[in-house]
């Protein structure tokens, strides 16, 4: 095993937490906002992305058109459910999601949202460094590799763990200020 291999498990939880940062919105309708809210349909949990259309109107509303029209109640339960403060209006064969205007209140609260993230994030690249930690220990008592190979690996890892929460860091302070731009 070496760090290398291991870099597509950090890859991923940046890649996770990319896809939460464009769940939070920044005062304009865009259909990363909705489609991937979980909707109770058919028996279990799915996107809205696999369950209807999302098209966005102008800049402060969108439209979401399920397939089923029997879901359309589940999909505004799901909206309202998520707590991101965009008003619905079910119009029988639609369902019409606004957008409202931001505050300052509403932006230091997504801000707050963002920091929330941004820590999951960094507990994730934390757990999986600790995983592999764990990994090049068990590999040098059961004598795979040596110790200094451990120390170099272990010092790789360092480093690569920290470039990942950097990148995590850089990408939670462009959204704080995409958040904070009025």
């Amino acid at each position: 095993m070496t760090i290398e291999d291991k870099k597509i498990d950090f890859e991923k939880a940046l890649e996770h937490f990319k896809a939460d940062l464009s769940g939070v919105r920044t005062g304009r309708a865009t259909p990363a906002l909705l489609e991937n809210l979980l909707v109770n349909s058919y028996g279990s949990k799915m996107p809205i992305k696999q369950l209807g259309s999302i098209n966005v109107s102008d800049s402060k509303s969108m439209t979401v058109e399920p397939w089923d029209k029997s879901l359309l109640k589940e999909i505004e339960k799901a909206i309202s459910a998520a707590n991101l403060g965009l008003g619905t209006a079910n119009e029988g064969n639609f369902i019409r999601v606004s957008v409202p205007h931001m505050t300052e209140e509403n932006r230091r609260d997504l801000v707050k949202l963002v920091g929330e993230k941004t820590e999951t994030a960094r507990i994730a690249v934390r757990g999986i460094r600790d995983k592999i930690k764990e990994e090049i220990i068990e590999q040098e008592k059961n004598n795979e590799i040596t110790e200094d190979d451990k120390f170099r690996m272990q010092k790789d890892l360092d480093e690569m763990t920290g470039k990942y929460n950097d990148q995590i860091k850089s990408l939670a302070e462009s959204k704080e200020q995409e958040i904070m731009t009025i």
